[in-house]
């Protein structure tokens, strides 16, 4: 990832993160221009879901499994071994 100095446009370096949320992170940057040497804060966020994460689709699918009265499980179970 590559941060610019809002000041200059030279390349800055991130000196330390601050995870605020796990979709909201604040990066301390300095300038790595001397003669700029401005210090800021940057925020990085998340903002959407291009595709979703398999893993997250299978942890719903199972927690709605478990959720289910055992007869409605067993009636699941079946109709997937068909598949």
């Amino acid at each position: 990832m590559r941060v610019l100095c809002p000041e200059c446009g030279e390349k800055s370096r991130i000196h330390k993160s601050n995870r605020l949320d796990p979709k909201f992170t604040d990066l301390y940057c300095s300038c790595s221009d001397p003669e700029c040497g401005h210090s800021f804060v940057m925020n990085l966020s998340y903002s959407h879901t291009l595709s979703p994460s398999a893993k997250t689709t299978s942890q719903m699918a199972f927690s709605l499994a478990a959720a289910l009265p055992p007869e409605q499980r067993k009636q699941l179970q079946q109709q997937l071994s068909i598949l």
